[in-house]
């Protein structure tokens, strides 16, 4: 019984002093994407497409070595379908990412971090000569990736996007009489600088 009570003081005094030890920073982040677009079916050819994101975030440092970031970015992705039709994707992306972090002296530390990522689409629909593209309201997706912290205020970050699951429904036109749908995918590579106030 002595030892349960030590315990729940133990984390009671954990989570009150948890709020002192936390520091919040705010800042700006933006960055590049690549987008490789799959379709469920081998139709027509893709080509992965630069994209860029830019939006404010917040980070959390907790206490031995971990962290939280989530930001609210502008994220424009463009993909290339079927014969040239270009097409672009505007969303509102919201990363929530926990990081892990070794500092390697004052001035400089690397991370990893992950976590879910959920996009609000700005535009449902683009149409291209051959090829229309309807996006799904909201899509979920997932970060992996790694980052180093320099001089306590400048990030640089890399980072492997994965949705999951469907993104959009394409439509493309083969020839006069035929019209093929199927469901579309992406993936992104992202880079991104970010400046912590």
């Amino acid at each position: 019984m002595k030892k349960i009570i030590c315990l729940v003081a133990l984390v009671a005094a954990l989570w009150v002093s948890l709020p002192a030890v936390s520091q919040v920073k705010f800042g700006v982040k933006g960055g590049l994407n690549a987008t490789s677009f799959s379709l469920s079916k081998d139709l027509y050819s893709t080509e992965n497409r630069m994209g860029f994101y830019v939006g404010p975030t917040v980070k959390v440092a907790l206490p031995l070595g971990f962290g939280v970031d989530a930001a609210a970015l502008y994220d424009q992705r463009s993909m290339k379908v079927d014969e040239g039709d270009a097409v672009k994707q505007q969303q509102l992306a919201v990363p929530v990412n926990l990081r892990y972090g070794i500092g390697l002296g004052s001035l400089f530390s690397v991370f990893m971090f992950a976590g879910p990522q959920v996009g609000f689409n700005l535009n449902k629909n683009e149409a291209g000569e051959r090829t229309e593209v309807k996006f799904k309201n909201s899509d979920l997706s997932v970060n992996v990736g790694l980052g180093l912290m320099m001089f306590k205020h400048l990030q640089l970050s890399a980072n492997y996007n994965i949705a999951c699951g469907k993104t959009c429904d394409v439509a493309s036109l083969q020839n006069v009489a035929d019209v093929v749908k199927t469901k579309g995918r992406y993936n992104a590579w992202q880079v991104g600088l970010a400046y912590y106030f």
